[in-house]
């Protein structure tokens, strides 16, 4: 979706490469501030999260405005 390699993702949510791999695996589960930050990272880039609505929850990428 924002073509993000999991690098990026680590750089900009300050979280380890090798965590998030952990995290993708089911290995380990993470902590709600390090959720928090993994999700601002991805705000920051343009994903937007749509809560529950009777279609289940979901993300699409934000609309831009030129």
């Amino acid at each position: 979706m924002l073509r993000m390699t999991r690098n990026e993702l680590a750089e900009a949510s300050q979280v380890a490469v090798a965590t998030l791999a952990d995290f993708e695996s089911g290995k380990r589960s993470p902590h709600p501030r390090t959720l928090s930050a993994i999700r601002t990272a991805l705000e920051t880039a343009g994903v937007e999260f749509i809560e529950e609505n009777g279609g289940g929850a979901g993300v699409r990428l934000k609309k831009v405005f030129i």
